[in-house]
């Protein structure tokens, strides 16, 4: 049986550009970063603390805790090493096993073939010290084990997440194109808004940025909207020390915040889905909605962030009439938004010059495959300054302003 208290080496999987906002809320949480890759960072820590990181990261996908490491030339060698890892201790005998895998080998032309060498040798395994074996399939519910093999590095971790953690849990009415909660969150905290002041999201679509906000302003962990962990089933979790950190995690947050957050669309149909989703997830008292355009978005008095994520096409000549919105945007922040800083998230650089104004900030993002960017701007009137917290004056990965 697993020793859940054994510290090791955990690599925590996040969305390109996200490494730098992941790994400040590693430091936040007191976890030591090893290293930063392309789209993860590295930490250690023991599975307990993997129950810890489940629940408290806004910006992470998976949280994998690394069994073995080990070079392989081909899928025997896969095989080889993977059933001599002791899998009798992590993986019920009696219960249910799926592989995902990230495979780049020279004698492998399909992945999948390396996904069900992993899966033999860790079944077989399991049936050789106890003479019969769990089920096995693409089902993430249950213990999840992932392979990552490149050229002859091979790595295999226990996925403690199962499901990625952007599924909450809360999103229940999703509308063309949402945005996904971990993108979300990760907007909101490079724009360094905590609840002090107040957080305008116009075009709110299903709801997610503002959602994200109320969680990050409330200080409640994502993952306690969530019933079902990797974590969960792996031999040695003991269901009270769960229990008790999902009971101590709750007492933490805030009951109220020192801002409003406002969330508006021209369509009642998103409007009413993100009122059901803000009420999944436990933040519909904190959130106030409006069916409205954009331009007609209540902007009260004490300063705070506007966060707009437009659509955005492929080619400029495509859009004449996005044109013509990216530069009322610009109008909307010159008139309405003096006394706060304005935020676009949009994937199209050359539609966002129609803003026509200045950006303070670019902060790189990808929306899936898409590159993108958190356009700042600053919409202060003479020396007024903001009063919330926007943290340090030159954040982690942004670009200069053109």
């Amino acid at each position: 049986m697993t020793d859940f208290a054994t510290k090791g080496k955990i690599l925590i999987t996040c969305a390109k550009a996200m490494p730098q906002w992941l790994a400040l809320e590693l430091k936040e949480l007191g976890f030591p970063v090893t290293r930063e890759l392309e789209a993860a960072v590295e930490t250690t820590g023991s599975l307990a603390d993997c129950m810890l990181l489940n629940i408290s990261l806004r910006t992470a996908h998976r949280v994998l805790f690394l069994v073995r490491e080990f070079p392989a030339a081909n899928a025997d060698a896969i095989y080889r090493h993977v059933s001599a890892t002791h899998w009798e201790d992590y993986v019920p005998s009696d219960g249910y096993i799926c592989i995902n895998s990230a495979v780049s080998n020279e004698t492998i032309n399909d992945p999948r073939f390396a996904t069900l060498k992993c899966k033999d040798a860790i079944v077989d395994r399991i049936r050789s010290v106890h003479g019969r074996r769990p089920d096995s399939g693409s089902e993430q519910t249950d213990t999840v084990v992932f392979l990552y093999w490149h050229d002859t590095d091979a790595k295999i971790y226990l996925d403690t997440s199962g499901e990625p953690l952007s599924r909450r849990g809360y999103r229940k009415i999703p509308l063309r194109a949402p945005m996904q909660e971990t993108l979300a969150a990760g907007v909101v905290l490079a724009t360094g808004w905590n609840g002090d002041g107040n957080l305008i999201n116009p075009m709110c679509g299903s709801g997610t940025i503002a959602i994200e906000a109320a969680l990050i302003a409330q200080k409640r962990l994502p993952g306690l909207l969530r019933t079902n962990f990797g974590f969960e089933h792996i031999l040695g979790f003991d269901p009270g020390a769960w229990k008790k950190l999902r009971t101590n995690s709750r007492e933490k947050r805030k009951s109220d915040i020192n801002g409003r957050i406002i969330a508006t669309d021209i369509d009642p149909n998103a409007v009413e889905a993100s009122k059901k989703n803000a009420k999944t997830a436990g933040v519909d008292t904190l959130i106030e909605f409006a069916v409205c355009d954009y331009t007609a978005t209540e902007i009260p008095d004490g300063g705070g962030a506007v966060i707009l994520n437009p659509e955005y096409g492929e080619r400029l000549a495509e859009n004449e009439d996005l044109t013509k919105f990216y530069f009322g945007i610009g109008d909307f922040f010159k008139q309405k938004c003096q006394g706060y800083r304005g935020y676009v998230f949009t994937g199209n650089l050359e539609l966002a010059k129609r803003i026509g104004l200045r950006s303070s900030r670019r902060i790189p993002f990808f929306n899936s495959r898409i590159e993108c960017r958190l356009l700042e701007f600053e919409l202060y009137s003479g020396s007024k300054r903001q009063k919330f917290n926007k943290g340090t004056e030159t954040g982690p990965g942004e670009e200069k302003s053109q």
